[in-house]
């Protein structure tokens, strides 16, 4: 079934994970966030506001927001400098994270 149907199962999939890609990068780039628009991802990487580590960053956002984001020296030195969002969760959650974040 998979084989022969799952055109249509993966044009969804695709559609809803750019929803939710362009939801967060749109509201990142109206905080003045950097990051990079993934072409087929279902993550995010976001520069680290200046003055932060990627630790103290995510540390940060997790204590004063709740919304749990990944630092990215935890993929290695290369990662330091950023930090990762998922967009595993469903849209409107997303917006609600993004929020929090974008106020700090």
């Amino acid at each position: 079934m998979a084989l022969n149907q799952g055109d249509a199962y993966s044009a969804e999939l695709r559609g809803i994970y750019k929803e939710r890609r362009d939801v967060v990068v749109s509201a990142l780039h109206k905080a003045g966030i950097s990051c990079r628009v993934p072409d087929a991802s279902f993550y995010i990487w976001s520069k680290v506001p200046k003055g932060f580590t990627s630790q103290e960053f995510v540390t940060r956002v997790l204590m004063q927001t709740g919304v749990v984001t990944t630092p990215g020296n935890g993929f290695g030195t290369p990662g330091e400098g950023y930090f990762r969002i998922s967009l595993t969760v469903n849209t409107d959650l997303l917006k609600e994270a993004v929020l929090r974040i974008t106020q700090l």
